[in-house]
């Protein structure tokens, strides 16, 4: 009985020290993650500032008649191959007479943009999955430089507390501060600006999208399978969560015209990022059971309607010839949807992850109906707005896109020398218009029974993009000088990220 005894006090301390450690462990984990608090540049911040105010008053001083409305409407998870022109542009450095076709899935209003426009069929998002893509788009700097590499969750989301517990070096939950949006570019040069629809960059100020240059917002701060799940009008609840997603479509749009119908004598930018076609998917039910690709088509032919809504709206208030519309998505498709005829899926570097669908329509300035083979990235659309406006780029930072302008208006060799494929701030791939390099890096393979995949580590790798776009074969052997070339102009750019990481100058 004395052993007995014995053997139930030392559980007992156990225990007692265990629980005593769990408190502990809790403890640091809550301070760790309510005392954090992202730090802005403020030399930066201020560099920002005067940039801004610089535009202003050149603006002022000679303001600039019949500057181009810019819509620019980005799709969540949206495949090459989705739509109709996408399916038909064909991919890589071929000749764009297509290699797919689409009859799955009608969209007439997409399609007809692309017809009277241009459609760029070597487009990439700045990022394979959706925050720092977004935020490559919105600044024209590769997401590590923009600050924010990694998707951010809601406040109190158990991932982001998970994320902020294991980041040694601390990580941003928002769009820092300093960085200057398309918005803000915008708004400065006597732009009237508007968001629809999802912002993903952080759901606190100072980065929030009234604080990073849009005049009007509506819509919400994460992808659709986040909770809480609701709409903001500014700052404010609008559609308290959860959103009945049937309606999202439809509530965007309205709010998106209503923009475009507003009457005043300023130019606009309104930038439409829909939260569709990004699981899980919902569609009215009028809408419901019309495609033959099931939900998925049903949901993408809404958002065609949407377009159409849209097209008629800029027709209607007189605007449709003087708007640049640009249509894209911020990577590639997920669990369902049309890549085209490239490897991988969105979350890596391979085409498939971040080669997107990229049309633009502008008519008389756009010389229409054509296909542009040309590399081009997500970064590259504030260099072409501030190239098409004629205004000076910030002087206090990299920008890593180029202005692709003359590839829109008339077509053109690539702004770019390489391209490069970033998943965090990892690079993962250089390219130039032929070949591919990917850096010596696992490659996730699991089967349908495996809940995690496995990354099983692999050589370098150079692909043929011009006989082989879905990078199914290594020809290293077979050209190594292009194997040498591209692996220095890897190996340079993770040097440049290393010294510099924000490009400041």
């Amino acid at each position: 009985m004395g052993l007995i005894a014995f053997w139930g006090r030392q559980t007992w301390v156990l225990l007692r020290a265990l629980f005593i450690l769990a408190v502990l462990v809790a403890l640091f984990i809550f301070y760790k993650i309510y005392s954090y608090e992202q730090l802005d540049d403020a030399m930066h911040l201020e560099q920002k500032h005067n940039y801004l105010s610089l535009l202003a008053k050149t603006q002022a001083a000679s303001p600039q008649h019949q500057q181009p409305n810019i819509v620019f409407i980005l799709y969540d998870d949206l495949g090459y191959a989705d739509i109709g022109a996408g399916a038909g542009a064909g991919t890589g450095t071929g000749t764009g007479t297509g290699t797919g076709n689409n009859t799955m899935i009608k969209t007439p209003n997409i399609d007809q943009l692309a017809a009277n426009g241009v459609m760029l069929s070597d487009f990439h998002s700045p990022a394979p999955v959706c925050t720092p893509s977004r935020a490559g788009y919105l600044t024209g700097r590769l997401p590590a430089r923009a600050g924010l590499p990694n998707v951010v969750f809601p406040t109190g989301d158990i991932k982001a507390q998970i994320s902020l517990l294991l980041d040694r070096n601390e990580t941003n939950i928002r769009l820092p501060a300093e960085e200057i949006t398309l918005a803000d570019i915008l708004g400065a040069s006597g732009y009237r600006t508007g968001m629809v629809g999802k912002w993903h960059m952080g759901d606190r100020s100072p980065s929030l999208p009234n604080d990073m240059g849009f005049d009007e917002y509506y819509g919400a701060l994460y992808s659709n399978d986040m909770t809480p799940f609701a709409f903001y009008r500014n700052y404010d609840i609008a559609v308290a969560a959860p959103v009945d997603q049937t309606r999202m479509t439809q509530l965007y749009t309205d709010e998106a015209t209503r923009f475009i119908q507003q009457d005043s004598e300023q130019p606009f930018f309104l930038y439409f990022a829909h939260n569709f076609p990004h699981d899980p998917l919902w569609v009215r039910s009028e809408r419901s059971g019309n495609s033959d690709a099931g939900l998925f088509g049903d949901v993408l032919e809404e958002i065609d309607d949407s377009v159409g809504d849209i097209v008629e709206a800029l027709r209607d208030s007189g605007e449709l010839d003087n708007t640049l519309i640009i249509i894209s998505s911020d990577n590639g498709p997920w669990f369902l949807g049309d890549a085209g005829n490239q490897r991988g899926r969105k979350g890596n570097t391979f085409e498939g992850g971040m080669r997107v669908p990229f049309i633009a329509h502008w008519p008389g300035n756009i010389a229409p109906g054509r296909v542009e083979t040309t590399m081009a990235m997500g970064t590259d659309l504030v260099p072409t707005v501030l190239d098409l406006l004629n205004l000076p780029a910030p002087t206090d930072r990299e920008l890593d896109g180029k202005s692709i302008l003359k590839v829109l208006k008339t077509g053109g060799r690539a702004p770019h020398n390489y391209l490069y494929y970033y998943d965090g701030d990892t690079l993962f791939a250089a390219r130039d218009q032929r070949f591919k390099y990917r850096g010596a890096a696992g490659v996730i393979y699991s089967t349908d029974q495996m809940p995690v995949g496995m990354s099983i580590p692999q050589k370098e790798w150079l692909f043929d993009l011009e006989g082989d776009p879905r990078e199914s074969y290594d020809t290293s052997d077979r050209h190594p000088d292009h194997l040498i070339r591209l692996r220095q102009a890897f190996n340079a750019k993770v040097n440049e990220m290393e010294a510099n990481p924000r490009g400041w100058r």
